[in-house]
């Protein structure tokens, strides 16, 4: 299978005692830029994706469709295993199973499914979470939905931040039984949380951010954390960079004056320029 070698990269990862940090991607060129660099995997947010394809906020807004597109692309752009945030599934348990279809074949090399009630819900202003009963649904439906055992399928529960610590491991030890490969956890606050969390679970873990004191790799290492989010800062560094750009050149800056911008060297290399003067060589007849 064409991504197979990708998933088991990831797989590898889980299985490792080691914990590493993803590199945020969201598009062809940041994936590309995340590889070059030497990053083992590559995380495309929910948030990035609304924010790359829509330039909207994080409120459930992006399609099924939408985001495995932009999964798609950066398949064809890069080699790097890409872990999806697959928000709710886009709907119930039955369009979970579509879910997990679509991004197994757009490359994904592994996925997670949460527990939270999304779209929010009228009149609450606050995250609330599906049932147990229905999270249990959702977790059977992406495994059904699997048809290449490598593909990584993630339990993600916020439970954490917004019933409980309790919630959350009860949650985790549920999601974990249907036998889902890894536990993804948010709103985790202490040391003592992720603790109890390790102590009731045997699964690889994956936290998607932690306050300074969860941000010893070693430490989160020896309690079964195999990847640990550092946030989306490329993104956000990617639109202050465009945002200064255009300002200096509608104040009147010349092109050729502008402060930040990329060497040939490497813009060339993101294109993969070499790669395809070759190939236009070869196909095409024309001289390298």
């Amino acid at each position: 299978m064409a991504f197979r070698s990708r998933r088991e990269k990831l797989r590898s990862i889980l299985s490792g005692g080691v914990c590493v940090h993803p590199g945020s991607v969201y598009d062809a060129i940041s994936i590309r830029i995340a590889e070059d660099l030497g990053f083992p995997l590559g995380m495309f947010g929910g948030s990035v994706a609304s924010l790359a394809v829509l330039g909207d906020p994080d409120v459930t807004l992006i399609t099924l469709t939408e985001l495995a597109e932009q999964m798609r692309r950066m398949s064809r752009a890069a080699a790097l295993p890409v872990l999806v945030d697959a928000d709710h599934g886009y709907g119930n348990a039955l369009n979970v199973r579509r879910t997990v279809q679509e991004l197994e074949t757009a490359g994904a090399a592994g996925l997670t499914i949460e527990d939270t009630l999304l779209p929010a819900a009228f009149g609450e202003a606050k995250a609330q979470l599906i049932s147990l009963e229905e999270g249990v649904g959702k977790m059977k439906a992406a495994l059904d939905g699997r048809s290449d055992p490598s593909l990584i399928i993630m339990g993600r529960t916020g439970a954490a931040s917004i019933s409980s610590i309790e919630d959350a491991i009860r949650r985790a030890k549920a999601y974990e039984a249907t036998g889902v490969d890894a536990l993804f956890f948010t709103g985790i606050k202490s040391r003592a949380e992720l603790e109890a969390i390790v102590s009731a679970t045997r699964l690889p873990i994956v936290l998607g951010g932690a306050p300074d004191e969860l941000n010893a790799i070693d430490y989160l290492a020896s309690q079964r954390v195999r990847i640990a989010l550092q946030g989306h800062a490329p993104i956000a560094a990617a639109t202050q960079a465009v945002y200064d750009a255009q300002k200096a050149l509608r104040e009147g800056t010349a092109p050729k004056a502008l402060k930040g911008l990329p060497s040939a060297e490497l813009t060339n290399r993101v294109m993969r320029e070499a790669e395809m003067k070759a190939r236009s060589a070869d196909l095409l007849g024309l001289k390298k």
